[in-house]
């Protein structure tokens, strides 16, 4: 099992900038992939980006290229998302996950086994 725990959330302006942070520890040596998912009551959970541990290969979300960029520090097993420019349609409850999805659908949600509790996003 592997423990996650973001911070690093909060409340900006629009076309502001946070950075999202995702310690991993535990049974790590299980998982290949960490990612970021976001949520909005009603909604399903939606990927952001992906990164592959070690060999650094990221994925990012068409709504967020440009604008996100997901990178880690293996030797602290922590993984960031930087955003940038952000929109009021990115409010939501930001998740951590790890796991080892297969690289065509690092954004379903359902590859991933290993959960943080989320850190909250709000533009205003």
């Amino acid at each position: 099992h592997v423990q996650l725990v973001e911070s690093g959330g909060g409340s900006v302006q629009a076309g502001g900038s946070l950075r999202l942070s995702c310690a991993a520890s535990g049974h790590t040596y299980t998982i290949d992939v960490m990612a970021w998912f976001r949520q909005t009551p009603g909604k399903e959970r939606e990927g952001v980006a992906a990164i592959g541990i070690g060999g650094g290969k990221t994925h990012h979300a068409d709504s967020v290229k440009g604008r996100f960029t997901i990178s880690q520090d293996n030797a602290k097993r922590t993984v960031y998302l930087q955003m940038n420019s952000l929109k009021p349609e990115d409010a939501a409850m930001y998740y951590c996950a790890a796991g080892d999805p297969l690289d065509l659908v690092w954004y379903r949600a359902d590859e991933y086994a290993n959960w943080g509790q989320g850190t909250q996003v709000t533009i205003s």
